[in-house]
């Protein structure tokens, strides 16, 4: 299979081995890896509370979107992890101000740890129309 693979300087550099996002050659469903709260201009992870740690994911997940041509608008599925689910109010609230109904499947799951300390983490699948 032929992977398109969509980078941006725009949201923070792999941590890992894989990519930013992807889709099959030619594809239509869109693979975005998960985002932690990296501050694409210093590759420095943002130390502050979930809540600014979300809105950080959200704009690395909206800088890969806009590089694939989309918006979150053609987001079918996000994956919210989070280090403590005590957090999980904070969160939603900065999450849902980037959608509008009808919103995406998604799930929030706790998890025992997230990459480089982070508090959250969240992917996404999106579609071109």
């Amino acid at each position: 299979m032929n992977r398109q693979i969509i980078e941006t300087k725009d949201a923070p550099d792999a941590v890992g081995p894989y990519s930013q996002a992807c889709s099959s050659q030619g594809g239509k469903t869109i693979y975005l890896s998960g985002q932690i709260p990296i501050d694409p201009a210093t590759g420095q992870m943002l130390q502050a509370p979930a809540a600014q740690q979300a809105e950080r994911c959200m704009e690395n997940l909206k800088a890969v979107l806009h590089a694939a041509g989309l918006t979150f608008d053609d987001v079918l599925r996000c994956t919210i992890y989070l280090s403590d689910m005590a957090d999980f109010v904070a969160v939603n609230e900065v999450y849902g101000r980037y959608f509008t109904p009808p919103y995406p499947a998604r799930a929030t799951v706790q998890v025992s740890a997230l990459p480089k300390g982070a508090l959250v983490e969240i992917d996404a699948m999106a579609e071109r129309s």
